[in-house]
C-alpha cells in the first residue's frame, strides 16, 4: 500500500514530536519496501527553526503540493499567533487535498482556527486544554493522549504522537507491523501481550492517569485533593500513594507543578498581564504567582518575561 504524507511545519515545532511521527512509518517503509513518502511544507515556503533551534526548509513550495492521503500539521510555541496570521490561514487549502488529516500537539489548535474542529472530538497539549475549550467551545475537547473524528486525528506532545502513529499504521498495515515499528523505539514488550498495537498503554497506571487528566482540566478552578480523589473514584490516602508511588510526590505537588508549567508558558508565549496569567493558572493574583513561581523555577517570573525565555 503506497502512502503519500504532507508534513506541514510550523515555526518552533517539537523535534521530537516529528519524530514520533515519521520514524514509526521510515520503520514501516524501511521493512517492508512499501511505497511511503513524505515532503516538508511550510506556511511561508521558507525555512523554519525548531524549538531546540535545528533548521528545517521546506521540500517544495506549499502551492506545488500534490493530493495526499496523510497532513501531519505540526504546531509550534507561537500557535497563537500562527492562527490568526493571514498567510498561515490559508494552508487550509492543503486539508482539503487530504484523506487524513493529523493536527499533532498543538496543531490541533490552527486546525480548530481554520474551523475543521466544530462540532468534533479532539485533544492537544495538556497545557492548552482548558485554553483551547475556552476559545474554542463548540469543539469537545478530551483528555486522551489521542482522539479520532472521522478522518481528522489529533494528539499532544510526542509520546502520544507515538501511539497515534501505532494506531495508524496498526489500521493501515495491520497490527504485526505496528508492532514491529513500536518494538524499534519500545523495550517494554509487555505493553503488547494479549492486546493489538493499536491498543498500546502509556505509562502510569490507568488511576494515575485518570487523575491527572483531572487535574489538567481544572488548571484554571483548582479542586481540592478530595474533589479529585472523589471524582477518580479514589479514597484521598489511595490516590497520595499512588502519586507518590509513581511521580515520587503528593498529588497537590504535582497539581501546582501542572500550574506553574502553565503559566511559564503563557508568559513566554503570549503578552498576558501577569494577572490574567494568574488567573489562568489558579492563583488569585500576580504575587501569589510571582512567589510561587520564584519558588519552584529559581527565577522571577518577571525576568522570564523580560528575556522571552523559552523553557
Amino acid at each position: 500500500m503506497s502512502l503519500k504524507v504532507n508534513i506541514l511545519l510550523f515555526e518552533k515545532f517539537s523535534n521530537m514530536l516529528l519524530a514520533c511521527l515519521l520514524e514509526p512509518l521510515r520503520v514501516v517503509r524501511d521493512q517492508t519496501g512499501a511505497n511511503i513518502s513524505w515532503s516538508i511544507l511550510t506556511p511561508k515556503d521558507t525555512s523554519v527553526r525548531s524549538s531546540s533551534g535545528l533548521r528545517l526548509s521546506p521540500d517544495i513550495p506549499r502551492a506545488d503540493a500534490e493530493r495526499c492521503d496523510l497532513l501531519m500539521v505540526v504546531g509550534g510555541d507561537d500557535f497563537r499567533q500562527d492562527a490568526a496570521d493571514p498567510v498561515s490561514r490559508k494552508c487550509v487549502t492543503l486539508t482539503k487535498r487530504a484523506k487524513t488529516v493529523i493536527g499533532a500537539d498543538t496543531g490541533a489548535w490552527i486546525l480548530a482556527s481554520w474551523g475543521l474542529l466544530e462540532g468534533r472530538k479532539a485533544t492537544l497539549h495538556w497545557q492548552t486544554l482548558a485554553e483551547f475549550s475556552e476559545v474554542f467551545p463548540n469543539v469537545e475537547v478530551l483528555p486522551d493522549r489521542f482522539v479520532r473524528d472521522d478522518q481528522i486525528w489529533t494528539c499532544g506532545g510526542a509520546s502520544t504522537a507515538m501511539d497515534l502513529m501505532i494506531a495508524l499504521i496498526s489500521e493501515l498495515y495491520g497490527d504485526a507491523l505496528a508492532h514491529d515499528a513500536a518494538s524499534m523505539f519500545l523495550h517494554d514488550g509487555s505493553r503488547f501481550e494479549g492486546q493489538g498495537a493499536g491498543s498500546m498503554q502509556p505509562k502510569g497506571s490507568h488511576n494515575l492517569r485518570r487523575c491527572t487528566a483531572i487535574m489538567a482540566k481544572n488548571i484554571e478552578v483548582p479542586l481540592s485533593t478530595e474533589t479529585i480523589s472523589k471524582q477518580a473514584n479514589l479514597s484521598v490516602r489511595s490516590m497520595s500513594r499512588i502519586f507518590v508511588r509513581e511521580l515520587g510526590m503528593p498529588p497537590q505537588r504535582y497539581y501546582q507543578l501542572m500550574r506553574l508549567t502553565r503559566a511559564r508558558d503563557l508568559v513566554a508565549h503570549t503578552d498576558l498581564t501577569l494577572n490574567e496569567v494568574a488567573l489562568r493558572s489558579g492563583y488569585s493574583s500576580a504575587q501569589s504567582l510571582s512567589k510561587a513561581f520564584s519558588r519552584q523555577f529559581g527565577v522571577s517570573i518577571g525576568s522570564t518575561r523580560k528575556h522571552k525565555q523559552i523553557w
